[in-house]
């Protein structure tokens, strides 16, 4: 596929649903061109990076995935795990989004490969900005590994 027909997409795995709301306005809001697939908890994101669409196709890589930590049958940190131990996703970026100010949780998530860790700020408009920043760095400045 050559880059001109790349639409990328941002992978968002969020359990709160107030937070992915949130985070697709913010989207929405920034007018940039990335779809944003969301994924409500690790085992439904492990299922995407790792499985196919309807026609049998492997799903495609996204760009960026957001990734919140605490979340029921599969936490972050066990996606980020599986995702780092294969080399289909290995590369791929990964920013964690969480609420958790825990040390372990920072140092768990950057030991275990994630590209930033960042935390979800309590005011909406600190959140859309936050959210927007994130798309234009990882979506249009970053330069993504070759797929």
């Amino acid at each position: 596929m050559g880059q001109s027909q790349h639409q990328g997409c941002t992978l968002l795995v969020e359990d709160n649903p107030d937070d992915i709301e949130l985070t697709e306005r913010a989207f929405r809001r920034s007018r940039l061109s990335n779809k944003v697939i969301t994924r409500r908890d690790g085992q439904e994101a492990l299922d995407y990076l790792f499985g196919e669409d309807a026609d049998g196709n492997t799903n495609p890589l996204p760009d960026v995935i957001l990734l919140d930590l605490n979340m029921p049958r599969v936490n972050g940190l066990e996606v980020l795990h599986k995702m780092r131990s294969s080399v289909r996703t290995r590369s791929v970026p990964v920013v964690v989004l969480t609420t958790s100010d825990e040390q372990r949780d920072v140092a768990d998530s950057y030991q275990l490969g994630a590209n930033s860790y960042i935390r979800k700020p309590v005011d909406t408009n600190d959140f859309f900005e936050a959210i927007q920043s994130l798309e234009l760095y990882w979506t249009v400045q970053n330069v993504s590994p070759p797929t």
